[in-house]
């Protein structure tokens, strides 16, 4: 059947305007129980995970609604000492490191001590005479290093190596003229490069030491009070050593200190300084009124997670389950961003260095998330991390945030249903923007609206609406033989009127 309709009429009768933000809300009442019910499973996960990968040690948190509900610890950080590994010991955990770095950028952004579509070369003055691989090249900007999108080549493994590397160094690269792989904004390539310009920037801006603002300005506000950049900042007992796994043996990789390419990948932390990190990330959602108090803003938070450079589109991709589901892969400022089939959202960060591998994944629209660092070269979690969390969904049968209906809808929903299927006096009611009579002509919604009445039945009911934004919604008209689902959208105008409404007839289950 064809779709509906959409309604707007200029009305002289006042409803009122329309309501306050309705912020989303979890709908389950007990889900710290429900997630902590997986403890068993998840560490067995990691413990396998841990055996099979040859893991010296590994460490994983899960973090749900702002709260570590619970963390494991396999193995050692130290072999030669046989220190055992938990949640206080402190792992490099290479880039991850990366959203630190851009945190503080949004941090002199909000400020107003910078601009994202400033060129890079404004605060680095090395960039000024880069020589692109087109005369049309456009100038690098700070946004095109926040999302790898400044036309540096990929540089994994060449730019763990210059982790220690000095600011000297990393100006004189751009002084020389680095070779490029693309123009500027053209495309997304990973560039570690480029994360290491933005560490220069901050100083640049802030005035102080890398290492000195991170701590100041995120750590200390945040209580990462064991978190460091330089190894030898970090109590001996504490501090996991790295290794590679080769020939069936264990060889300890030495640690290297900070440098300028640490902005892209020194990071030292536990899971449960991290777990303090995460729990700022996800308590920038949902969007509400409540006092913002955290070292970024929210809004600015939920502009680090989204997917402004698309990287790639996956379409045979599998869980670690082995079920199938498409995702959709893009990066936002520091943290990568990923839909799957189902529409769900993950976004987070890998880290590998010699000696190091890691991951962090939230999923936003749960309140869930998931990080684990371990201390073997290129040893990554982000594949067990990503399953964790596919477990932890299927075991709990959590739910993801659920947007109440705002005043105005419930109240268009209410009048909207008041005229059908007649539609009696609709054109009269004010209810209805200007064009949707115009397109829609008040014989032809009779026509529309009489096949989906007539295969209902009497209506007997009308369930809540289900909106999909605070102006957009569908709700269900109960019928004895089927229902109908009625979706209707309001206009932008201080008093929201109907502009669309579309009818199909549904199954008696929706």
């Amino acid at each position: 059947m064809r779709a509906l309709i959409c309604l707007v009429f200029i009305f002289s009768v006042s409803f009122g305007q329309a309501s306050s933000y309705m912020p989303p809300v979890f709908p389950d009442a007990d889900r710290e129980p429900k997630v902590h019910s997986t403890r068993a499973v998840v560490d067995q996960l990691f413990n396998e995970h841990m055996e099979k990968q040859h893991l010296p040690g590994l460490v994983y948190g899960v973090v749900l609604d702002g709260k570590l509900v619970y963390s494991g610890a396999f193995g050692y950080s130290n072999l030669e000492k046989k220190h055992r590994a938990d949640e206080s010991s402190l792992f490099r955990i290479a880039s991850m490191s990366k959203s630190f770095t851009a945190l503080a950028i949004l941090q002199l952004r909000d400020a107003g001590k910078l601009n994202l579509d400033d060129w890079a070369s404004k605060y680095i003055p090395e960039m000024k005479n880069l020589k692109y691989l087109a005369i049309d090249a456009p100038a690098i900007t700070i946004r095109h290093l926040l999302t790898h999108g400044a036309g540096f080549p990929e540089d994994n493994p060449w730019g763990d190596r210059q982790l220690a590397d000095t600011d000297a160094d990393l100006r004189k690269l751009m002084a020389d003229g680095p070779s490029f792989s693309n123009v500027p904004g053209l495309q997304y390539e990973y560039s570690n490069v480029g994360f290491a310009l933005l560490g220069q920037i901050v100083q640049v801006v802030s005035g102080m030491d890398f290492q000195e603002y991170t701590r100041e300005r995120i750590f200390k506000p945040l209580g990462m009070n064991s978190t460091v950049w330089e190894y030898e900042e970090s109590p001996e007992r504490k501090l996991a050593l790295g290794y590679s796994w080769a020939h069936e043996a264990f060889e300890l990789v030495p640690l290297v200190h900070h440098g300028s390419y640490g902005a892209m990948g020194g990071l030292i932390t536990s899971i449960e300084d991290f777990a303090r990190y995460v729990s700022l990330h996800l308590a920038g959602w949902p969007p509400r009124n409540d006092a913002d108090t955290g070292p970024l803003k929210r809004s600015s938070l939920r502009e680090m997670h989204h997917p402004w450079r698309f990287s790639r589109m996956n379409t045979g991709f599998r869980y670690p389950s082995g079920r199938e589901c498409a995702t959709v892969n893009a990066y936002g400022y520091g943290l990568g961003w990923s839909s799957d089939c189902q529409g769900r959202v993950t976004v987070g960060h890998s880290g590998g260095l010699p000696g190091f591998g890691s991951n962090w994944t939230m999923m936003p629209q749960y309140g869930l998330a998931v990080m684990s660092f371990d201390n073997r070269t290129y040893g990554g979690t982000s594949g067990i991390n990503l399953g964790v969390l596919d477990t932890i969904l299927a075991m709990t049968n959590l739910q993801p945030l659920k947007l109440p209906p705002s005043d105005i809808l419930k109240k268009r929903q209410q009048q909207l249903a008041s005229l059908l299927p007649d539609w009696k006096d609709a054109e009269k009611s004010g209810l209805f923007a200007e064009n949707f009579f115009l397109d829609n002509p008040i014989k032809n919604l009779h026509q529309w609206t009489a096949l989906p009445f007539e295969k209902a039945g009497k209506i007997i009911g009308m369930k809540e609406i289900v909106p999909e934004n605070q102006l957009r919604g569908t709700f269900i008209l109960e019928g004895e033989k089927t229902n109908i689902a009625v979706f209707f959208t309001l206009t932008p105008e201080p008093i929201p009127l109907i502009q669309q409404v579309r009818m199909r007839s549904v199954g008696k289950e929706q």
